[in-house]
């Protein structure tokens, strides 16, 4: 299969942009057993289960079984795949000059929710961060409880360039410099 199947739903990619993404894929090597799914119905599952959000499980059939885009989307994020492509989709957007570069920089709370990370019901008996829970997942305690902050750049036509998590409690003018320092320039 080449991956040149029409897009299936309304949000995803479409030809032109396949192309454009297709050619900064990295290759596969022709050994074992050939795809049951297309590489492009395997992105396109990606993006539909971090558009909505929903559990992997719940990610439509047409897209292969969630298994396959699951596995796809750890391999890659383990390789580090998905930093080199969004870096290559960014130079390529930037030639063409679609890329503003004044850039804005917010900040967000999202609060967990009450069992995330082993959480306890009385938060005297909470310990920091939360038992058995590794620091990188950005889980700590603010006055709402349980909170993961986002700190997003973003370009004046509103792409993203740079994404930070940290622990709720976390001030939001020491993360500044960290996000702006995250921008991949092409």
């Amino acid at each position: 299969m080449d991956g040149t199947l029409p897009a299936g739903a309304r949000h995803d990619l479409t030809d032109e942009q396949w192309l454009i993404l297709a050619a900064l894929l990295p290759g596969r090597p022709r050994t074992g057993r050939p795809r049951r799914w297309t590489l492009r119905q395997l992105i396109d599952g990606i993006r539909f289960r971090t558009r909505t959000g929903c559990p992997w499980r719940d990610v439509p059939e047409r897209y292969g079984t969630w298994q396959c885009v699951y596995g796809l989307f750890r391999a890659w994020q383990l390789a580090g795949r998905w930093a080199g492509i969004e870096t290559a989709l960014q130079a390529v957007a930037d030639e063409v000059g679609l890329i503003d570069w004044t850039v804005s920089v917010d900040s967000t709370v999202n609060r967990a929710h009450q069992h995330a990370a082993g959480a306890r019901r009385h938060p005297e008996q909470q310990t920091e961060p939360p038992v058995g829970e590794p620091a990188d997942h950005a889980l700590g305690r603010s006055r709402g409880g349980l909170t993961t902050k986002v700190h997003l750049a973003v370009e004046a036509g509103r792409k993203p360039l740079a994404t930070l998590l940290t622990p709720g409690q976390a001030a939001d003018s020491p993360q500044f410099t960290v996000v702006l320092g995250r921008i991949r320039v092409p």
